[in-house]
């Protein structure tokens, strides 16, 4: 099975999130919905409450990044997180190996 990989951007860019924020056991989850301009959406949030068959992703003994459902997990499959930082912009980007076409915001894509 491979992996999800998150660039040193992304996992700094988390890290920064949770020190933020109140609850410090709180993640960042990412699911694949229905949507988008390409048929597949990138959807982050933060959550606290764990599913059964969430894929974990640890660093340092704090969780980071969780993916909810096999459903999403089997489109994310190799993909890498990076956060990136544009000239008025800052965003996560997948970048999913598993993609046919990215629409041009990159949050959505087909396969």
């Amino acid at each position: 099975m491979n992996e999800i990989n998150l660039t040193k951007s992304a996992l700094t860019r988390i890290k920064e999130i949770k020190n933020k924020i109140e609850n410090k056991n709180k993640f960042l989850r990412i699911v694949v919905d229905s949507g988008g301009c390409s048929g597949f959406q990138y959807v982050f949030s933060l959550d606290d409450k764990q599913n059964g068959d969430d894929l974990l992703i640890y660093t340092e003994n704090s969780l980071i990044l969780v993916v909810s459902d096999d459903q999403s997990l089997q489109f994310l499959q190799g993909c890498e997180i990076d956060f990136v930082e544009e000239l008025g912009a800052q965003y996560f980007k997948v970048n999913n190996p598993n993609a046919k076409a990215n629409c041009g915001c990159g949050q959505s894509f087909s396969v």
